[in-house]
């Protein structure tokens, strides 16, 4: 259903939109940057750099790829030599050859990276603004809508070449 709008109310309709996307984006550019600032102040207290911080947040209880590990964190496949030579100097993770393929590294948390990953979510959770800001339900709410425009093909997957 469309809603015409007619009068000088017009106008204003058809500025608020692109005024409501600058909003949006303005405001999440400096949730992304207030987010960066905190896990990269949690790094370094914990003594770590922040991609060795993001790393421990994506792996899994069990064995992970690094290959897998570097899709999840959106870097280059060498790139996680470094970051699980870094852990595993902290003890907070052990790399095992692969079932399959041995040539396949697998980097799997030992129980000091378990414990060491949910001490620093918790902490790095308290500061976060959807955890003190927004209530369970707002909360809900929030992961609800980033998933569904997670989720929503981008207008130029339509197109066909």
């Amino acid at each position: 259903m469309s809603i015409e709008i007619q009068g000088p109310d017009a106008a204003r309709a058809e500025d608020s939109a692109p005024a409501l996307n600058r909003g949006i984006l303005d405001a999440f550019g400096t949730l992304i940057k207030q987010a960066a600032s905190t896990g990269h102040a949690i790094a370094a207290e914990a003594g770590v750099a922040p991609h060795d911080l993001m790393a421990l947040f994506k792996l899994d209880e069990g064995a992970l790829p690094m290959k897998e590990l570097a899709q999840r964190i959106g870097c280059d496949a060498s790139f996680v030599t470094t970051i699980a030579d870094n852990l595993e100097k902290r003890g907070f993770l052990r790399r095992e050859p692969g079932v399959r393929d041995r040539r396949v590294k697998h980097l799997v948390l030992t129980e000091e990276g378990q414990a060491a990953r949910e001490r620093l979510f918790a902490k790095l959770a308290q500061q976060m603004p959807w955890c003190y800001a927004l209530d369970d339900e707002e909360r809900q709410c929030l992961l609800g809508l980033l998933q569904k425009m997670l989720a929503a093909p981008r207008p130029d997957d339509n197109l066909t070449t």
